[in-house]
């Protein structure tokens, strides 16, 4: 039976995950599937690089992150316990509009979220959802964490509130790792499924490749926490069993919920986003009214620029240089760029904004010969 891991980390998830970008789509091939995701912990730093090292070995690449999600607001930081701060989701870059909903996400988790790790809450989310598959996340999820204080009550709530947003697109995850607590939401997972008409997904939250990396894993979190490997309190996993297993091993575990293995293909299938290299992107610049053309507009201001500095008649080298420069520009497709950057440059100079370096001369302080700014 075929399968696809759908919840795996990089070393990108920093002093957690071990798995190595290059790494990924090879231990992937070795063990004959098609495809692959990355959900690194609140970031996507290690997407493109990923893209390319699946392209390279001819497996798909599924984009996606772990994001973290506040309880309540993302602005809220004021916790008693480390739990409280956030719960984990895996999203799934499903195309074009996900993948850049997705990095709006994560953006946003860093730029307003931000408390002890990036997080995201469910009022951006609905508003960022379309085009991600969503996973109901691993023990430190929302909807593991009110089965696990045997709120089922709460559980369905959470359950509902996701499939209403995400629709089809919404799986419950079960998880092959070994850990008693996961066996016991793993059964609960299966009822709320069946209850709910929410289809079910089997992933491993990889964290490392091979089950004997877990040792090597352990020393890293160690460095992470500051602790020793002889530590009796320090952080740890109970079990080896987070690593990339084969479509056997994971097909084996879930015996009793093939569906669950064949919801990895399914969601596999739907996911097909592609980077796009080799191709400039830039905002669209809105040129003031009279000007047919972005170049027209660009000469204008450095013909400006030009009687600015030298007064209207100048040489003819000087002329031939400028003529020169703004034609390579234009070939080169960075009209847009110099008009962009010369925005905001304008505009910081006429508001008192400091830019580059400042003129400076010197005079005579406590008896000394030194710089000033003026």
């Amino acid at each position: 039976m075929d399968f696809v891991h759908l919840h795996v980390h990089s070393e990108y998830s920093l002093l957690d995950g071990m798995c190595r970008i290059k790494d990924i789509p090879k231990r992937a091939k070795e063990l004959g599937m098609k495809a692959i995701a990355l959900t690194d912990h609140g970031v996507m730093f290690g997407s493109a690089l990923f893209y390319q090292a699946c392209q390279k070995e001819g497996i798909k690449a599924i984009i996606g992150c772990e994001v973290y999600v506040a309880p309540n607001s993302r602005f809220d930081k004021d916790f008693s316990r480390d739990d409280e701060k956030y719960n984990h989701l895996i999203l799934l870059v499903k195309d074009k509009e996900g993948y850049q909903n997705l990095i709006k996400l994560v953006s946003l988790g860093f730029t307003e979220g931000f408390y002890s790790k990036p997080r995201i809450d469910k009022e951006i989310l609905q508003k960022y959802s379309k085009g991600l598959v969503c996973l109901s996340g691993c023990l430190a999820g929302e909807l593991s964490k009110a089965i696990l204080q045997d709120n089922l009550e709460m559980a369905e709530k959470v359950a509902n509130w996701y499939k209403n947003l995400f629709g089809d697109d919404y799986y419950l995850e079960i998880q092959n790792n070994g850990l008693r607590e996961q066996v016991m939401v793993n059964q609960k997972l299966i009822g709320l499924s069946r209850k709910l008409n929410i289809p079910l997904v089997a992933t491993n939250d990889a964290h490392y490749l091979r089950k004997e990396d877990s040792f090597n894993h352990e020393i890293l979190l160690c460095m992470q926490t500051g602790k020793r490997i002889t530590d009796e309190d320090r952080m740890r996993f109970e079990t080896d069993e987070f690593y990339i297993k084969s479509a056997e091993e994971m097909s084996d575990y879930f015996e009793a919920v093939p569906e669950a293995i064949e919801n990895t293909v399914k969601i596999a299938d739907k996911c097909n986003f592609d980077f796009e290299f080799g191709v400039t992107k830039l905002p669209n610049y809105d040129v003031p009214e009279g000007y047919k053309t972005h170049e027209e507009y660009f000469r204008y201001i450095a013909e400006t620029g030009l009687e600015k500095r030298y007064g209207k008649n100048f040489s003819k080298e000087i002329r031939e240089r400028a003529d020169y420069e703004l034609s390579v520009i234009s070939k080169m497709g960075y009209v847009d760029y110099f008009l962009i950057v010369r925005d905001f440059i304008y505009f910081a100079k006429t508001h008192d904004i400091p830019v580059g370096p400042r003129k400076r001369k010197w005079s005579r302080f406590n008896n000394c010969l030194c710089y000033r700014d003026y």
